[in-house]
């Protein structure tokens, strides 16, 4: 009985609240598939916590207003990563071929070592962004990080004393 009076409330509540956050959110992300999921994922990490949440409409504000706060950094890292390419590129001879082999030797290191230097190198995220994304701890990504340079240094430097 008490679960069906918890699904009601929580169907009322979703009814309620949901067009207006994701409308809030389509005000902020100009996009609306992201507000949805925005909106979706306030609402789904309510769920997760409904009987821990004294104030669910807050709640779900803050969480929604944390998720574009996050989007935001997000596009603002693709936007820097973009341009940042773009510099380089420019500012490379045209006549210079671009050396794969570094980009090879990432995409050959083991999944569990490639993944975080690609987020944490290429996505530009600090450790503790890669440890909540990849669920292992900050040392643990650390180790990662470590283990992943060691190797590709140790196949940088094989490949230029064969050039020597």
């Amino acid at each position: 009985m008490k679960r069906s009076r918890e699904r009601a409330a929580a169907s009322e509540l979703f009814a309620a609240l949901y067009p207006r956050l994701a409308g809030w959110c389509r005000r902020l992300v100009d996009d609306d598939e992201t507000a949805h999921e925005i909106a979706s994922e306030a609402f789904t990490r309510l769920w997760g916590r409904w009987t821990a949440v004294s104030e669910p409409r807050g709640f779900l504000y803050v969480t929604a207003a944390n998720l574009v706060r996050d989007h935001w950094r997000k596009l603002e890292r693709e936007r820097r990563a973009v341009q940042r390419v773009t510099v380089e590129a420019g500012l490379r001879p045209h006549s210079e071929p671009t050396d794969p082999s570094v980009r090879l030797l990432v995409q050959s290191l083991p999944e569990r070592l490639r993944v975080p230097i690609l987020l944490h190198y290429y996505a530009d995220m600090p450790i503790r962004e890669v440890s909540a994304l990849t669920g292992r701890k900050e040392g643990t990504v650390k180790a990662d990080l470590h283990a992943a340079r060691e190797l590709l240094r140790a196949h940088l430097g094989r490949s230029l004393d064969h050039t020597l």
